[in-house]
């Protein structure tokens, strides 16, 4: 039988982590709102308010009780795999928080909020330059969150175990150097094949009809509109502000249909993870996603293995058909199913095709590797993504947005 003491320990701890992420929850809305409606001139108190709730959560998540409490349960033997899961999640955090001050968590999460709004407008405006002293003082934040947690081999290391725990860069690095070549050569053998027509693609697309679209593909696929919204924003995601509230966002283009349409179907499939965890880890550490490679296994899933095979484009064809009669004038399920799955080396991550998507991520790795380690200063970002861009892909952004503007995950700290 289990010791009464470790079920009340389990009790406690329960209550304990059910207090962060109610705090983690309360700030994902500000996070959320900041994303879809804030005014720019709210930026700077926002980014205050981040700070104390991000001050907040990290006093709960590093507080002597809770310390004591999952050192001692570490080890213990517990009722239930779940609890297990549990103490392990909340030890591995504890142990890590505890190494950074609340004054640094403080610190980044105002940067962060700052730097968001920053990267919007540089992006905007194509200018890197507007967006350069916040990336600078990121990289530096993430050299110091390296040194103060620490690491075996490589800075990245310390950064990587939040996303992939137990997961090294060298691990990666392996993975990387097998799969370039190859998707090389398949990309070469590929771009020697006739080219599939893609040019209706590019016709007018009204934004109306796209989120007409939208919103049927996504409950189609199981969304619960019910527990869960779609808003618009310069960069797609999805974020959970509760168990019941599941948030996704997209980006409309009229004159380029895949953009919203296969953008909004990836963040359903991540929102599809969250809508379905067991609701008896509501309110739990452990309803949140074991990895974000796991996570976006799901959301490359719907978007690229179901929404773009041929059996699914000759179901819902007839509904673009029924949207777009102009647009898709003369243009048949599997004429519109081999446009979709066009691979051409391509200059946008999100838009990227399967085959050459890899080499996306593989270009970023090599730059945040070397940003860390010291072997490339913020300022030579553009320029070396540029040259990354070309080595790997083949394509050259011919200005910042295209290139090292793109992607709002350095904002983000």
């Amino acid at each position: 039988m289990l010791p009464q003491t470790n079920e009340s320990q389990i009790t406690e701890l329960r209550e304990l982590d059910r207090r962060v992420m109610r705090l983690a929850r309360i700030k994902a809305v500000l996070e959320w709102d900041q994303e879809t409606n804030l005014p720019p001139e709210g930026v700077l108190e926002r980014s205050e308010q981040l700070a104390l709730l991000e001050g907040l959560i990290h006093e709960a998540k590093t507080s002597h009780h809770l310390g004591a409490l999952t050192t001692g349960l570490h080890d213990a033997t517990l009722p239930s795999d779940g609890d297990r899961a549990l103490v392990d999640r909340l030890y591995r955090d504890y142990q890590r928080s505890s190494k950074l001050s609340q004054e640094f968590a403080e610190r980044k999460a105002r940067l962060v909020g700052l730097a968001q709004s920053a990267w919007a407008q540089a992006r905007r405006d194509s200018d890197f330059q507007q967006f350069a002293p916040y990336l600078r003082q990121l990289v530096e934040l993430a050299r110091e969150t390296a040194d103060r947690v620490g690491y075996t081999e490589e800075p990245y290391d310390a950064l990587l175990v939040e996303y992939e725990p137990f997961t090294t860069t060298k691990e990666l690095r392996r993975v990387f150097d097998e799969l370039e070549p190859g998707v090389s050569r398949l990309t070469a053998r590929i771009k020697e094949a006739p080219p599939q027509d893609t040019s209706f693609l590019y016709r007018r697309y009204p934004r109306e009809h796209q989120e007409a679209v939208v919103h049927e593909m996504m409950t189609l696929l199981g969304f619960d509109s019910r527990a869960g919204r779609l808003d618009t924003t310069a960069h797609p995601f999805c974020t959970t502000l509760g168990c019941h509230d599941v948030r996704i966002t997209t980006r409309w283009d009229e004159n380029f249909f895949n953009m919203a349409f296969f953008g909004a179907i990836h963040e359903t499939g991540h929102a599809l993870y969250e809508q379905g965890f067991d609701p008896r880890l509501a309110e739990t550490s452990l309803a949140s996603g074991t990895s974000l490679g796991l996570h976006e296994s799901q959301s490359r899933f719907w978007e690229n293995m179901v929404a773009r095979s041929r059996p699914f484009a000759e179901f819902y064809f007839p509904l673009l058909r029924r949207h777009f009669p102009e647009a898709l004038a003369g243009v048949d399920a599997e004429k519109f199913y081999r446009a979709v799955n066009r691979v051409e080396p391509s200059l946008i991550r999100v838009e990227a095709d399967e085959v050459t998507y890899t080499l996306h991520i593989l270009l970023r790795f090599r730059l945040e590797t070397a940003l860390l380690d010291g072997s490339l200063s913020s300022d030579e970002v553009p320029a070396a993504w540029n040259e990354l861009s070309q080595k790997l892909l083949g394509v050259r952004p011919e200005n910042d947005a295209e290139g090292c503007l793109q992607d709002i995950h350095w904002a983000m700290g």
